[in-house]
């Protein structure tokens, strides 16, 4: 499923790559994410790493506010950062259809 945002198409490939990977595959394919966006000495992604790294994403006409909007919008804590729980619980909500499917997610990922 599609979406738009400031003039951006998103395509929601999270329920096919669930599929494919499975559960347990997917999770270690967010954590990939995680890492590849976060700073490497604090951890966490900050703005500076999300900016930094956002090209890699095909990200790299977003302005700095859409960026801090996207840290804000995933900051459960208020630190101004994401840790990888807080990068995978803003990944899970912004899949609609995985959210639709994420009590059963969850439970399996948690047999493992």
């Amino acid at each position: 499923m599609a979406s738009r945002s400031n003039g951006v198409v998103f395509e929601d490939f999270f329920p096919t790559m669930v599929e494919r990977l499975g559960t347990e595959g997917f999770m270690k394919e967010l954590s990939n994410g995680f890492s590849l966006l976060m700073d490497g000495e604090k951890g966490v992604i900050t703005f500076e790493s999300l900016k930094r790294n956002s090209a890699l994403l095909g990200l790299q006409g977003m302005s700095d506010e859409d960026l801090r909007c996207m840290l804000r919008e995933g900051d459960l804590d208020g630190d101004g950062c994401l840790n990888e729980m807080e990068f995978s619980t803003l990944m899970f909500r912004l899949s609609p259809e995985l959210m639709q499917n994420s009590k059963e997610l969850l439970e399996e990922a948690l047999t493992f």
